[in-house]
């Protein structure tokens, strides 16, 4: 039977969640001092219908803020435009594309958030309900891999031979690679393949924060259709309600959708070019001299990193200067590689 655990790791600016499967990161839930609280999963306020197209079944809404969302609708509650409407965020807004909202019912007054989303720690509980909550060190340690597997495109299968994932505009195309995967023949080899193949993605898909249409390219031909849906339906058990598993094509390949709920984590973690943030960064610097602080009480820190970084984290050190007294000098250098710190006593 698999195992999962939680934990969470809190820090200046951030926190993340993370769910082990087995030893390995299944979700990685990450959220900033600085979110919107109206644009995440599960939050529910008034909100204003601004424009209805009738042709798409979608209303545009204005959460208030400036924050607007899109509410798709059955042809027998069609919203009226202006008026006030209860709803919350079933998907997050991602890249060129607005947040998804589930009509409750009538509103009134103005736009709002009548309930915040569900904080970091009560999202694991819900998600793992029999496993204790881990924090500290472990709990880091935990998140840190999280976020270095979920920026990963390509991974290892057990067994060998590997799984490549590539998102694109319109779907998440997976590729199944034998390699050198070692079998009695090179069909059960490819099956055997297959099989890992479709339970990896799954969890990778969720660490990832995937959704979507999702093409998984099979090695092999003359698939045992039954066995491969079998292993789908097991492995995309978690994300339902709301996934769809086709049969295997005569191309090989598997069609799945998956419901689209957060916001991709590379979007997060990254920008467009596939390059971390200066805010990602500055939070991985942050981090750093908060386990300096606590190994080394009373000692002055001065790190040095890249001037964009500096720059994103000076308000995170004035932060933590609260928690650990101000002890913290930053030391922008523009020969410094981005992604680089160095963090010493001063």
């Amino acid at each position: 039977m698999s195992a999962r655990r939680i934990f969470l790791d809190r820090s200046v600016g951030e926190t993340r969640g993370v769910v082990t499967l087995d030893g390995r990161p299944e979700r990685l839930i990450l959220r900033r001092d600085d979110d919107d609280p109206r644009l995440q999963l599960g939050a529910r306020l008034v909100a204003r219908v601004e424009n209805v197209e009738p042709a798409l079944a979608t209303a545009f809404l204005d959460l208030g803020g400036g924050q607007k969302a899109i509410l798709p609708f059955k042809p027998d509650q069609r919203p009226v435009r202006g008026a006030a409407v209860e709803v919350d965020i079933r998907g997050e807004p991602r890249a060129g594309k607005l947040a998804t909202a589930r009509l409750i019912g009538a509103g009134e007054g103005a736009p709002r958030l009548l309930q915040p989303p569900p904080d970091v720690g009560d999202i694991l509980t819900t998600l793992v309900r029999d496993a204790a909550l881990v924090e500290g060190r472990a709990a880091r340690a935990a998140a840190d891999e999280a976020e270095a597997e979920a920026l990963e495109a390509v991974f290892p299968l057990p067994g060998g031979g590997s799984v490549a994932i590539e998102p694109t505009r319109a779907l998440t195309a997976i590729d199944v690679d034998l390699g050198e995967r070692k079998g009695a023949d090179a069909k059960r080899a490819a099956r055997a393949g297959n099989l890992a193949a479709l339970s990896e993605a799954a969890r990778l898909l969720r660490l990832k924060s995937l959704g979507g249409l999702v093409i998984v390219d099979l090695v092999g031909r003359g698939h045992d259709g039954a066995a491969l849906m079998a292993a789908a339906r097991q492995a995309f058990g978690p994300d339902n309600p709301g996934v769809a598993i086709g049969p295997v094509g005569r191309f090989g390949t598997m069609e799945i959708s998956i419901p689209r709920r957060t916001r991709p984590l590379s979007e997060r973690l990254a920008d467009a070019r596939g390059a971390l943030t200066d805010r990602t960064l500055a939070q991985r610097l942050v981090r750093r001299l908060e386990d300096e602080a606590a190994a080394q009480p009373g000692a002055r820190l001065a790190a040095a990193c890249a001037p964009d970084v500096a720059a994103a984290a000076t308000p995170l050190i004035r932060a933590l200067a609260d928690r650990f007294g101000a002890r913290f000098d930053l030391r922008p250098d523009p020969a410094h590689p981005r992604e680089r710190f160095d963090v010493a006593r001063s």
